[in-house]
């Protein structure tokens, strides 16, 4: 056992910010959370590590991202979303997102999401095999998106075979620690009808979430209503498609009964604010989210759209353009910011009853930021303090699944020379093609 002895402990769920207390790591769970002199009455062997000018709160999610475009970092920059994909990002995976691109950009995008806090993300990406390997390796959660397109791609001839492969994935890790599933529709766009329908019915039948893309410019929205006569979401739901099991990345463009239509069906979003403005997508609604009751995470989306892993900037982000457009400072406060970004993120990917929070019985998926610094002094509000102030730099340990893998600010199992020699590689690989 490991006994946590923080100054600050931010369990999420029930919300407080908690003097005296400490976690206890029991294996890959969470034992305890409690008064730190009971626990180690209680619990006398426990191994202790201080952490006294620390916060401790659960490991951050990443609810939106595609890890292996991490080797894409920065190669289509300032371009709107249709030129970025059809004219840029498109050709170049034809050309290079085989199972290795996929294996060594997931490793570095797992490493960078470590090392700022992040326990656990929803992928969306070809060859999820190579990921979910990479991600073992690595030690961090994967929610493994098995992607689904009309077209074919270097990895799949079209529906049939993308579906026979998302059949074979999820039997041969259906009972690998750290590895959770959804169906990925890439996008209304780009599957039909017949596919989202049998997409939504394999959701159900294999209890996993359906993952898309939805809403996320105003083009999208306006070729639907041009080519079906309806919006991309009340296509989804005349389908059948929009219910509990949706977890929709952007949603930017939604009108007030497409956020009601989603609260009542029990839908979950994906917020990924700097990819939205980065592609000049718009600024999705998010106080207006909550304010529905939607189940709502943080998101990055990949580097290529966003240039950064970094959950914790894209949680001040979302905080930060809430109060910018609605006008109303108290949007989205430095508490529903937090819960965003980790329990919300957890219940928009179904995983809240074992991650997202510190609670007893939990996975021991948990973040440590060290408050020390005099560059971030003094502080008033640690929650606040969490969502305004710190960045990256303030990570000082991870822990997922029990197991420490970042200590001290370092990551415990990846060389970063060894990544960037990596990253380095294949830069020239595709600088040259």
């Amino acid at each position: 056992m490991e006994l946590l002895h923080p100054r600050w402990v931010l369990p999420i769920e029930p919300w407080a910010v908690l003097e005296d207390t400490g976690v206890l790591i029991d294996g890959d769970r969470i034992a305890a959370v409690g008064p730190v002199a009971e626990l180690r009455r209680v619990h006398p062997t426990a191994a202790v590590t201080s952490l006294p000018n620390h916060v401790l709160m659960p490991g951050l999610v990443n609810a939106h991202t595609h890890a292996a475009m991490t080797l894409l970092r920065g190669f289509a920059d300032d371009v709107a979303l249709m030129t970025w994909l059809r004219e840029r990002i498109w050709p170049v995976e034809g050309r290079w997102a085989d199972p290795e691109f996929v294996a060594d950009g997931t490793l570095l995008a797992a490493a960078e999401m470590l090392r700022g806090g992040v326990t656990s993300f929803a992928d969306m990406y070809f060859h999820p095999r190579a990921a979910i390997e990479a991600c073992r390796t690595a030690g961090i959660r994967i929610m493994s998106g098995q992607i689904v397109l009309n077209a074919p791609t270097a990895y799949g001839s079209g529906p049939d075979d993308y579906l026979a492969k998302a059949r074979e994935v999820i039997s041969d890790y259906a009972d690998a620690p750290l590895v959770h599933f959804s169906l990925a529709p890439h996008a209304p766009y780009t599957v039909s009808d017949d596919v989202l329908v049998r997409v939504g019915q394999l959701c159900h039948d294999w209890d996993v979430p359906m993952n898309i893309h939805v809403h996320e410019t105003r083009d999208e929205v306006q070729e639907s209503v041009a080519e079906y006569g309806v919006r991309p979401l009340a296509r989804m739901d005349a389908l059948g498609v929009v219910d509990d099991r949706l977890f929709a990345a952007h949603a930017v463009h939604l009108t007030d009964e497409e956020i009601a239509l989603l609260a009542e069906r029990g839908a979950s979003l994906a917020h990924c604010p700097t990819s939205n403005l980065k592609l000049a997508s718009g600024i999705a609604r998010l106080a207006d989210w909550l304010a529905a009751g939607i189940r709502v995470g943080v998101g990055t989306d990949g580097t290529a759209s966003n240039n950064r892993l970094d959950v914790l900037a894209d949680m001040r982000l979302a905080s930060l353009l809430a109060k910018g457009t609605t006008g109303d400072a108290s949007a989205v406060s430095a508490p529903a910011a937090l819960t965003a970004a980790t329990l919300g993120g957890a219940a928009a990917m179904g995983l809240d009853t074992q991650i997202g929070s510190l609670a007893a019985g939990k996975q021991a998926d948990i973040m440590a930021l060290d408050l020390s610094g005099f560059d971030i002094a003094p502080i008033y509000d640690v929650a606040s303090h969490v969502v305004n102030v710190c960045g990256r730099r303030e990570v000082s340990d991870v822990w997922v699944a029990g197991r420490r893998r970042v200590s001290g600010g370092a990551l415990v199992d990846l060389d970063p020379a060894e990544l960037a020699a990596t990253a380095g590689i294949w830069q020239q690989r595709i600088a040259r093609s």
